[in-house]
């Protein structure tokens, strides 16, 4: 087996009781989405997934920001949802 195929296959199985949702995916998603939020000194923690919803903590200035709910549903949600199939929904904690 190559190391694309074992690499593929790894991923499939991360998916960890998680639905369909790829766990690599929505890590490298989460990665691209970081830098917007660190440039305004925020940023995320992944805190968990079930049954297609993302649990994540905003941290930092995003944390106790009064925006941080639209930013979260009008952009990582956005952005999940689209680029991550399974996600159905985002809360933040």
């Amino acid at each position: 087996m190559s190391d694309a195929t074992e690499t593929a296959t790894e991923a499939k199985d991360t998916t960890q009781g998680n639905g369909s949702i790829d766990m690599p995916l929505l890590e490298e998603t989460l990665e691209y989405i970081r830098p917007a939020l660190q440039a305004d000194g925020g940023d995320l923690i992944l805190l968990g997934v079930e049954d297609g919803t993302v649990n994540l903590q905003l941290v930092g200035a995003c944390g106790g920001c009064p925006l941080s709910t639209m930013t979260l549903k009008a952009g990582i949600e956005r952005i999940l949802t689209d680029r991550v199939p399974g996600v159905e929904e985002v809360n933040a904690f």
